[in-house]
Formats: C-alpha cells, structure tokens, sequence
C-alpha cells in the first residue's frame, strides 16, 4: 500500500540529510524490504515495530518482513511558489501527491548553513511554507466553490455535499486558517473533502532539526514549534540531522552505545517513521507462521475483508472469516496454540473492525 509522507521545509534546513539518512539507515536493514529508490527523491522504508520480533520468536518463523512506509524528499520551496516562484509549481504537485507532511524545520542557531531568509526562526518558516499552500488552495477554492453553489441550488445531491464542505474549508482559509481545520459533519462530507486534495488539509508533523547537544530534550525554538503544533491540531517531533547522518554509517553493534552516550533511547529517525504512520491513521496487524511473520498496514477503522485485501485481492474477494488472536493474547498464551486452548482465538466476519496488532489468519474461498 502507497502511504507516502513528503518531507518538505525552506532550503538549508536539514531535510534532504534527513532523507539521506533514511536511505543509510534501510539499506542496513533485513533485505526482505531493504530501501528502494523508486526515483531519486522517494524511497520506501521499514517501520520498526519491536511486537513483530516477538511474534516471530514465539511462532519460531523463519524470517520476519516488516510493513513499510514511503517518504518523499520535496524540492525547497521559497516565497512565491503559490504563483510558480522558484520550484513552485513542481513543489505543490508533488506535495498533492502524498498523504502526510513531514515539516522540517531549522531550529539550531550558528554553524556554517545560511538560513535562505537570513535568520532563524521556526514558527516564521513554518508560515512562510503554510501561507504559499494556503494560497493554493484559495485560489483553487474560490474557483470551484461558486460552481458548486450554483449546482448545489439547481438540485445536485453530490455538489449540495461539496459546497458544504469546501465553503467551510473556503472560509477557514480566508482567516488564513489551513483546512485540515475543517469539520466533515458525516462520512460523505469527509469523502468529498479527500477527493479536493487540499494541501493544507493533509495531517502534519513538525520535526525539530537541532544541535546534537540538545537532541535528547530540545531547545526554546523546538518548545514554540511544539506550542504550535498543539494550538492546530498538528504533531512535533526533535531530531538532530546531524546524529542521524552519523548514526546511519556506524556498524549496528555500536549504534546503541552511541545513542546512550547522547542520552537516547532510539533514533529520532525510528520516532519520525513511527509518527509518520501514526499521522497517517494507520495500524499494523501480523500474520504469523512456520515461513515468516508478517506485519501489514491498514487504515484505521478497517474490516476485516479490507485488510484480507491487503494480503491479496482474492481474500477479499472470497472472505470467509478471520481467525484472530489479540496480541497480548498471542503473547500472553505463547501463540496459536495455546491461545486457542484458553479460548482467545476469535471467529470473526465481515463486520469485525481490525485493531491495531492482531494475530489475523484469513479463511476464503475463491
């Protein structure tokens, strides 16, 4: 499945070593999934998810494949790019083109990288990007939503549900406001929303580029960008570009010691992936077995049927039922086996809603 989340920010501020990290980083991982440049600027990437050794382990597999996750390294945008200024045009498609943001933003002081606007200020950069995606959609908007009042009056059912949702998302932005702020009032309204691609309606994390030094708790310029990100509705993250691209060229045994001589438990890289799927609303359920264990991704909110059809469009097409094991459940009783004996193996159909980290064995039939 194709989640993307595009890393975009001002020139200089990190983010291409970010990305260049993620491509060190999973080239060291299990070749199962190892990195792919699918064009030189996305790469997918290994979610890491430490429930997935443990469900390999007890069902004695011989091999575990992780779910994966694709980043997209968007060119520097600069002031202006609403009306093609610089790499505008370009920068807007590709940011249509995924599903999530990852923010970058500088907030380090000093060293040798000049700031592209002559100064450092996190909460100033992430506006400058916000107002050129705000204006896109407002000229997209303005243009569309006058349409689909004149249908919306004329008896059209689909654009009644339109007009709805993007004049309020219209309205927002006219108080410089980002229509991910918008509220879908039932599930039509929601589709329509999606089906607009707005850019500014796209769920965001801000990650906090900073010294190495202050990697661990942060800095006053990463606290105001977490302040924001909290007023909106957003996410925030701390990484330090510079540790990570360190990190990434040192042998797998020394990356622990390294990490606890900066007082770090995991990479931020490792913290970015896992925010980037959790601002994506997805979960991860396992199927498990002599050959391999397997985590795969799904939607928040998905049925049954819906992830059989991320294994395979026939388990869908055929399901049958699922029989499904709750994680701490499979851990709890030592796997298949002994889950069943103490009756926490599920039968369950087509209306069962899969949650995050259960143990799916799907029965169909084509």
């Amino acid at each position: 499945m194709g989640f993307r989340c595009g890393i975009v920010g001002l020139p200089n501020v990190g983010k291409s070593t970010l990305f260049n990290a993620l491509t060190e980083t999973a080239a060291a991982q299990a070749a199962n999934y190892p990195f792919c440049t699918i064009e030189p600027n996305v790469g997918r990437v290994a979610v890491p998810d430490e429930r997935l050794d443990r469900v390999r382990d007890i069902a004695k597999s011989a091999q575990e494949i992780e779910t994966q996750i694709e980043f997209v390294d968007i060119a520097g945008l600069v002031r202006g790019a609403s009306q093609g200024e610089g790499l505008g045009n370009q920068f807007l498609a590709n940011i249509r083109e995924v599903d999530a943001i990852i923010h970058v933003l500088r907030c380090f002081e000093g060293g040798d990288v000049t700031h592209v606007e002559g100064r450092v200020d996190p909460i100033a950069d992430a506006e400058t990007v916000e107002t050129e995606l705000m204006l896109a959609d407002l000229d997209s908007l303005e243009r569309r939503v006058p349409n689909l009042v004149k249908k919306a009056q004329q008896g059209d059912k689909e654009a009644k549900i339109e007009a709805s949702v993007l004049g309020q998302a219209l309205d927002l932005l006219r108080e410089s406001k980002p229509a991910r702020l918008t509220k879908p009032k039932d599930a039509e309204e929601e589709r329509a929303l999606a089906r607009a691609q707005l850019l500014t309606a796209k769920p965001i994390l801000y990650v906090c580029n900073v010294d190495e030094g202050e990697a661990a708790a942060g800095n006053a310029l990463s606290e105001r960008v977490f302040e924001k990100a909290a007023a909106e509705g957003a996410r925030a993250a701390v990484i330090s570009a510079a540790i990570e691209a360190e990190i990434a060229t040192l042998p797998a045994e020394e990356r622990d010691a390294f990490l606890s001589d900066l007082g770090l438990h995991e990479t931020g890289l490792n913290r970015m992936i896992q925010a980037g799927y959790e601002l994506l609303g997805l979960i991860t359920f396992f199927t498990a077995g002599p050959k391999e264990s397997r985590a795969w991704t799904v939607r928040r909110g998905a049925k049954a049927p819906e992830a059989a059809g991320v294994i395979h469009s026939d388990f869908e097409r055929g399901f049958i039922r699922a029989e499904t094991i709750a994680y701490d459940d499979f851990i709890k009783f030592g796997g298949e086996t002994g889950a069943k004996e103490a009756g926490r193996m599920r039968a369950e159909g087509k209306e069962y809603v899969v949650q995050d980290g259960d143990i799916l064995l799907f029965r169909f039939n084509v």
